[in-house]
């Protein structure tokens, strides 16, 4: 109601205009400053404190092992041939550079594992969204594929040997058995976190099949099938090292598993380290060059991503 005795602007319900106003403005300057608070937590992070935060602690994690390291060794806790000194494994690395070998030994394993991840990928994403969304499927191979991810992926290395030789099939099948069903049932778990409104909001504007599995399950389950690319990493990242090991043959090349058994055979231990911190350093930068951004812009972009 309008044009009252008392000069005021009233509405319907009582409130007089004024108030309404205050209002609207509190709500402007709420949203102003939720604004400003996503603007500042999402503004670049200087140099410095990145370097202070990121690459400070790991190195000087890597420092203090390197000085605990020297002191076992000056103690001599352990007979040179068994804990041979930081600077025999250096030595060791220096004389693969000068040879030409190292970059051969990672990109040996590295360009297997990648490859064989990808090819992992390409059959576990499609198995896990049959499994996820397909109720016989799912019952019947569910569980299956739950017993292959406990299976050690070393096992299938002996079988893989006999049926398709000493070559790089053997490899990828290997790579393959063991980092598809971690993928699968990643995306499986993280469908079934889905709230099932979404599933039928989809369905409602005509999300069914292809359509609905693009763009309302895999958005969905981003964050579990993430986990599971992780974890399928890591396995076929093992599974093929077990392989490296195991099956030796000068038509496979010298990978780092390869390069982790000659030092066993020569008794080298400076070799076997040097396998060994490859095999790490290739792993920690897979992580951090490929999972951790993937993993940020999944958090990011879900408003989960909190910069302190």
């Amino acid at each position: 109601m309008a044009g009252t005795d008392t000069g005021v602007d009233t509405a319907k319900d009582g409130s007089t205009v004024a108030e309404h106003t205050r209002g609207a403005y509190g709500l402007a300057g709420l949203e102003a400053g939720l604004d400003a608070l996503d603007s500042v937590q999402s503004g670049r992070t200087p140099l410095r404190e990145t370097l202070l935060r990121k690459v400070l602690p790991p190195v000087t994690a890597v420092a203090l092992v390197l000085v605990v390291w020297q002191l076992l060794v000056w103690a001599n806790v352990a007979p040179d041939y068994k804990l041979p000194a930081p600077s025999d494994v250096w030595g060791e690395v220096s004389d693969a550079w000068v040879q030409g070998t190292l970059l051969d030994y990672i990109w040996t394993s590295v360009s297997r594992g990648l490859l064989g991840f990808l090819l992992a990928l390409a059959i576990g994403t499609p198995l896990g969204l049959i499994v996820a969304r397909v109720a016989f499927v799912r019952a019947a191979i569910g569980p299956v594929l739950s017993g292959l991810q406990s299976l050690p992926s070393v096992a299938w290395v002996p079988p893989a040997v006999i049926w398709l030789g000493l070559n790089d099939k053997m490899m990828y099948a290997v790579i393959l058995l063991g980092a598809v069903p971690s993928i699968a049932n990643g995306l499986v778990a993280g469908s079934d976190q889905i709230p099932p409104l979404f599933l039928r909001a989809g369905r409602t504007m005509g999300a069914t099949g292809l359509r609905g599995a693009w763009h309302i399950v895999m958005p969905g389950a981003l964050p579990g099938y993430l986990a599971g690319l992780k974890q399928g990493w890591a396995f076929s990242w093992r599974s093929l090292m077990a392989a490296e090991i195991i099956a030796s043959s000068p038509d496979l090349g010298v990978g780092l598993g390869q390069l982790l058994d000659n030092g066993r055979t020569n008794s080298s231990m400076p070799q076997v380290f040097l396998a060994i911190f490859l095999i790490l350093l290739v792993g920690i930068a897979i992580d951090l060059l490929i999972f951790s951004p993937l993993e940020r812009w999944v958090l990011r972009s879900r408003g989960l991503l909190v910069t302190r």
